[in-house]
This record gives C-alpha cells, sequence and structure tokens, in this order.
C-alpha cells in the first residue's frame, strides 16, 4: 500500500473517492523500485514505502531492504492486471500467487477493517460493496495469470 498516492494527490486528480483502484497508486513508481531491488548491486540499502493505516496515507522509505536480502514477498491486488504500468510490475515478480476468498469472507474482512480504522459500519460497508467491489472485479478477473492459486479453503475463507 505504500504505493498508493497521496491524498492530496488523489484529491487534485478527483480519485480520492476510488482511492484503492489502479489508478490510484504510483505503479510506475512500484515496478522501478522492484527493478532496482533486481538490479540492486549490493553497495547499499534500498528503502521502500511503507503505509500508514491510521493516517491512511503512503511514508516514503519506511521500509529497508538491506542488499543481504535474497529474497523479497510483496503484495498487491494488482499485481496480475495486464494494462499501464502494472505490466512492468508483473515483469519483475518471478512468481505471483492469486489469494482467493469467498466473496462473504472478502466482504467481512473489508467492512471489519475500514470499521478499525474509522469508519461506520454504514460507511465500511457501503465502501466495501462499492469502491471495493469493483477493485475486486478487476482483481478476480486477472487470477488466471497467477503461478499458483491458492484456494479460500486453504485461507480460512
Amino acid at each position: 500500500d505504500g504505493f498508493h498516492l497521496a491524498d492530496a494527490e488523489l484529491d487534485r486528480l478527483g480519485r480520492r473517492d476510488r482511492k484503492g483502484a489502479p489508478d490510484t497508486f504510483d505503479a510506475a513508481g512500484y515496478a522501478a523500485l522492484l527493478g532496482r531491488l533486481r538490479e540492486e548491486d549490493g553497495d547499499g540499502i534500498v528503502y521502500a514505502p511503507g503505509f500508514e493505516r491510521v493516517l491512511e496515507q503512503p511514508l516514503a522509505g519506511a521500509v529497508p531492504v538491506p542488499p543481504s536480502a535474497r529474497l523479497v514477498v510483496t503484495e498487491g491486488n494488482y499485481l496480475l492486471l495486464g494494462t499501464g504500468a502494472w505490466q512492468r510490475v508483473r515483469s519483475r515478480l518471478d512468481e505471483v500467487w492469486f489469494c482467493g476468498l469467498t466473496e462473504a469472507e472478502r466482504i467481512r474482512r473489508l467492512v471489519a477493517r475500514h470499521e478499525r480504522f474509522g469508519k461506520s459500519p454504514e460507511q465500511a460497508r457501503a465502501w466495501a460493496l462499492g469502491t471495493d467491489q469493483a477493485n475486486a472485479d478487476l482483481v478476480a478477473a486477472s487470477g488466471h495469470r497467477a503461478d499458483l492459486v491458492v484456494p479460500a479453503e486453504v485461507l480460512g475463507g
């Protein structure tokens, strides 16, 4: 989530009401970071951004990746999208696993997370069934591109 655009930029672009959609991330920056991690010559730490849930904002330079790191695990909803800069992200990953959840469990988890970070139950459910649902549909449609699909039963939902 460290590659979310800041709320100020989302406001400028008129996209804040869709925060979490593919075009509300700096996918090109994410691809560049992944490329840098693959090509790093071992001379120093590479810093990746983090995400502060309480603020709902990205934090630059929050995750140090030392040159000794031999395995880097990253996650994201759009790793398998075949459009825009997301294609460059996928080309810099050795494997992408798709983790499936039932719709009911996905919605339950999203609503709980939105409530945990300040939305009312009504706001949380509306966001999960609106913006989040549109994003989930995109993610599900790209699942066939995964190297491995982890079924819902394995994930407890």
